[in-house]
């Protein structure tokens, strides 16, 4: 065949550059569990138990309200056909493993006192994290949230992270897996290149390994939502999560507190700026929390709120965020159950599917290696959740 170019080497060469470029930037998802959930606990409330003690109360709360399936379909609006197998597994989820990523809060959740008091807290914080550590009660996944540098808090934020970190490696002499800081209310790239600055430079003075201190971004402002790729690039390789926040972001876009909810257009739009901006980056999407609480020990009243919180967090699931956070005990069950639910419909199909996958008879999409992967971390999280029992799908896929 006849060519006018006598060469293209140069403009191949730039091609595999971008290519390399955009594989870096775009690593998938991460080979690692993913929670459903992250919870918070007021700094000044948490203790090496408080783990043990939430999972007590939310099965308290389930065993007492909860007494069959017909029971739990009506309390968390799921198919009758799977309430039974939902049902038997949150009671066992929250006797074993309540929560599986938690959050010490020094920020919103705990509120502005003064310095002396919050360092007594930091202490405190260090000393339950240890013990918690120790008898092996850590959740899974775990960390602090500090102030935010927007409202003049940043001090005091690079001071509670830094006594925590100090006391711990003093207490422990290692920090213990899964550790994860939340940086809230972002209105500049500024404000996390700096805190990613104070995060090396605490490494280096301590001698921890560079880049071992990750966190999460919280994008609760406009400012964050309009300069999210600025934000990404600002945290850099510490990045683990985004996690959006709805009522500072639907207070700041003037909604009224009627219209200040999870399920508002408003907030489908910055999660779908969250979307498109992580997509392929192997950073979790983790959408934000309700209030929605019991107003009382009564049946009706548990279930009431137990119907709306399933209901968010299946609106959270449908829209494409598998984890999103909570701020009371009696969320816990709600959460699991609708989790489960979510991750078993379907199940015996996903499997079949791979199942054909792997034997070479899959045709059209099923058999597209980009669906096959998509199921097999399906079922894997579904495991890593308990929503289904690994060797169940061991013995089924392999």
């Amino acid at each position: 065949m006849k060519l006018t170019l006598s060469s293209v080497d140069d403009l191949s060469a730039r091609v595999e550059e971008a290519r390399a470029e955009y594989e870096r930037r775009h690593p998938g998802r991460p080979d690692e569990r993913r929670p459903v959930h992250t919870l918070y606990v007021p700094a000044d409330r948490f203790t090496a138990t408080t783990p043990a003690d939430l999972g007590k109360e939310a099965l308290r709360l389930l065993e007492t309200h909860v007494t069959d399936a017909a029971a739990a379909a009506s309390a968390f609006g799921i198919d009758t056909t799977l309430a039974e197998t939902v049902h038997e597994r949150v009671a066992a989820k929250l006797a074993r493993e309540p929560v599986e990523d938690l959050r010490i809060d020094f920020e919103d959740g705990y509120g502005v006192r003064d310095d002396a008091e919050e360092d007594g807290h930091v202490a405190a914080a260090v000393e339950a994290v240890a013990q918690a550590y120790e008898t092996r009660s850590l959740p899974y996944y775990w960390g602090l949230r500090v102030k935010s540098f927007a409202d003049g808090g940043h001090r005091r934020a690079m001071r509670t992270l830094d006594g925590f970190l100090t006391g711990l490696a003093e207490r422990l002499g290692r920090l213990p897996g899964g550790f994860l800081v939340t940086f809230p209310k972002i209105v500049t790239p500024d404000h996390v290149r700096i805190f990613v600055d104070f995060l090396s430079r605490f490494e280096a003075e301590i001698g921890l390994p560079e880049g071992l201190l990750r966190m999460e971004v919280q994008i609760e402002t406009p400012q964050s939502v309009a300069h999210l790729p600025e934000v990404v690039a600002a945290a850099g390789n510490r990045l683990v999560a985004a996690q959006f926040g709805v009522y500072d972001y639907t207070a700041a876009c003037g909604l009224p507190p009627s219209e200040q909810r999870l399920d508002h257009p408003a907030c489908d739009h910055a999660r779908h700026v969250l979307q498109v901006t992580l997509a392929g980056t192997g950073v979790r999407l983790v959408d934000g929390a309700t209030k929605i609480a019991p107003s009382s020990d009564k049946t009706k009243d548990v279930y009431k709120a137990w119907r709306l919180h399933s209901g968010l967090v299946r609106y959270s699931l449908m829209n494409g965020f598998p984890q999103s956070c909570d701020l009371h005990v009696a969320q816990l069950p709600s959460r699991y159950a609708a989790v489960y639910a979510s991750l078993l419909n379907g199940l015996d199909d996903a499997v079949d599917r791979l199942r054909a996958d792997r034997a070479g008879q899959a045709d059209g999409a099923f058999g597209d290696p980009g669906t096959a992967a998509a199921l097999t971390a399906r079922l894997r999280h579904a495991a890593d959740c308990g929503a289904v029992d690994r060797d169940d799908i061991r013995d089924l896929i392999g």
